[in-house]
């Protein structure tokens, strides 16, 4: 049972004629508690933020547990109310700012977006997380996880059945259902890869009692996996476009930030237009070089710049990795972009470790890589740099537009955006941050947008020698961000169409067949996600030009990066404020 905030937190909440010192002491009461709270409102989550107090409970998620939830989050709402943020601390003021956007988009998904009716991936990815949260990291030892994992598998039925009679069939869209149903057996690689091969660590009386908790989720899973076919799929009829308002408010959530989603559009299709003419220019060396005759027009027409870029691109194209080595170049490629980070003083560089590894099965299907980063409680476990492994059934035809798409320079783009100076780098220093809460509520939009600055800022600081073909995907990868923010919107609300949009990303973006086939899937999966890649940059990219006329001669890109990482990752107009002594910004602004 959920238990609401301490009578402690609310009293001294109430009082409002509180020294500044005992407001930012009532806050940080409020802050204990929602961290300590965590586990009530996902012993999953909690488990992946490095709470393990509940790591042998698997999430409720019928309707009497939506309600507890949003119980505890109105209680939350009222407390925050309470507080007057003018005598909070400046840190605190933050931090606060960040709560109150977390409860309210919370409590919004709940009752209004309703995600937990229509998207079965939501309990697909909750279930297979709850075991892979618990082995894929030595944070104690094998045999207490291994148990934690025994209560866990032995919750799947009751979890499974809680899904079921949550999920409205006709609500939920086709492409959810199917991708569900690719998903949903996932969980029996992690027991099959990560949990039998360590079962003889455990007593004769415990790994007995494991078997069978397998046994009882392989049935559980089983008996979903016939549900999602017989039952879900036939009657899966829902439109994946959520429609304007309810875009717009995920997207304001989603992004914390002043750009509205117009703004968006227009700043996008600026820079779509801006980031063409620069891979012309960069694509018209590379062509030079290959054809030194060549007299290019000095008005060329967009059908001329098109053949010239992707004259261009067939260059870089014909440096592909082997179907199976992408896992192997991209470790090699992570050392390379360490070495150059240190040697160029670009930012300090974290001793936490990270590991390359094969992405699990019930995580694939939305994206080609990620980082997983540990829990801000588990900061001493490794990162994990995931990458995608190529399905079986594809064609040769598909596999060779794959490759192109992820060549030896889109890896190595690829491994600085997810590795070094990445979310890698740039979330193992924001878990140094001494607040918990702000690094359980790290922004995606500065998280997503510090990575894509990172692949314009290694090229721009001569990573790979001033290489034009490096330069040039990178520019592309850097347009398919912006495509990305484009058909976000352009899908959900004003509905593009498969064609519309795969035109846009093969055409206009550059991209094969297979990456702009994936993400229109992915356009259909999430919705207000693609935009925060364009939005955090072009904000980090403001943010780098305003702190560089403030400090002038005293500006060093290593006083720059550090000072703007040791902040955590709020959404950056509220780094912006820290930095330039600002006011903090208020919810609204």
């Amino acid at each position: 049972m959920k238990r609401l905030l301490s009578a402690l937190a609310l009293l001294v909440c109430a009082t409002t004629a509180l020294a500044a010192t005992s407001m930012d002491e009532a806050f940080q009461n409020i802050a204990d508690e929602f961290i300590s709270d965590l586990p009530n409102l996902s012993p999953v989550m909690a488990t992946m933020i490095g709470d393990h107090s509940a790591d042998d409970e698997l999430d409720n998620v019928d309707d009497a547990a939506r309600k507890e939830t949003l119980l505890l989050l109105r209680e939350y709402k009222a407390a925050l109310e309470r507080l007057d943020r003018d005598q909070l601390s400046r840190p605190n003021q933050v931090d606060a700012e960040l709560l109150a956007h977390e409860v309210d988009s919370n409590i919004w998904q709940i009752e209004t977006l309703r995600e937990w009716a229509w998207n079965p991936l939501y309990y697909v990815n909750t279930s297979g997380g709850s075991i892979y949260s618990l082995m894929s990291r030595d944070f104690a030892p094998v045999t207490d996880r291994l148990v934690a994992a025994t209560s866990r598998l032995e919750q799947m039925p009751r979890f499974f059945a809680q899904a079921r009679g949550s999920l409205q069939p006709e609500r939920v869209p086709k492409i959810h259902a199917e991708t569900a149903v690719a998903q949903n057996q996932g969980l029996n690689s992690i027991i099959d890869t990560m949990i039998v091969p360590e079962m003889d660590a455990l007593t004769a009386r415990q790994k007995a009692r494991l078997e069978a908790a397998i046994e009882t989720a392989r049935d559980a899973v089983a008996e979903h996996q016939t549900w999602l076919e017989e039952e879900l799929l036939p009657r899966a009829n829902g439109d994946f476009r959520i429609g304007a308002e309810l875009y717009d408010i995920k997207l304001a959530f989603a992004l914390n930030s002043p750009l509205n989603r117009k703004e968006i559009t227009a700043r996008a299709e600026r820079e779509y237009e801006a980031v063409r003419n620069e891979m012309y220019e960069v694509a018209k060396t590379v062509y030079a070089a290959k054809h030194p005759m060549t007299a290019f027009p000095d008005n060329p027409d967009e059908a001329y710049k098109q053949a010239i870029i992707r004259a261009g691109l067939e260059e870089a194209y014909r440096k592909l990795p082997p179907r199976d080595g992408i896992v192997d170049i991209a470790k090699q490629q992570l050392q390379q972009a360490t070495d150059f980070v240190i040697e160029k003083n670009i930012v300090t560089m974290p001793e936490e470790p990270v590991e390359i590894i094969i992405m699990p099965e019930f995580q694939r299907g939305v994206s080609v890589a990620y980082l997983d980063p540990p829990g801000p409680l588990d900061r001493d476990q490794p990162a994990f740099y995931a990458v995608a492994p190529l399905p079986e059934d594809w064609t040769e035809e598909q596999v060779e537009s794959f490759l192109r798409e992820y060549n030896l320079y889109s890896i190595q783009d690829l491994t600085i955006h997810e590795g070094v100076p990445g979310h890698y780098l740039q979330l193992a220093l924001s878990n140094r941050y001494p607040s918990i809460l702000r690094s359980v509520l790290w922004s995606g939009t500065f998280v997503e947008g510090w990575a894509v600055y990172a692949e314009q800022m290694m090229i721009e600081e001569g990573y790979q020698d001033y290489d034009p073909l490096q330069k040039l995907i990178t520019l592309k990868w850097y347009l398919r961000g912006i495509t990305n923010a484009i058909i976000d919107s352009a899908i959900h609300v004003d509905g593009m169409t498969r064609d519309e949009a795969m035109k846009l990303m093969i055409e206009g973006g550059f991209q094969e067949e297979r990456e702009a086939a994936g993400k229109w899937v992915r356009a259909q999966l999430t919705s207000a996600q693609l935009p925060t890649y364009f939005v955090g940059y072009q904000e980090h990219r403001e943010l780098r030009g305003e702190i560089e006329e403030a400090w002038g001669e005293e500006f060093t890109l290593r006083r720059f990066h550090d000072q703007l990482l040791s902040y955590g990752s709020p959404p950056v107009r509220f780094v912006r404020a820290l930095m330039l002594s600002e006011d903090i910004p208020r919810r609204g602004e």
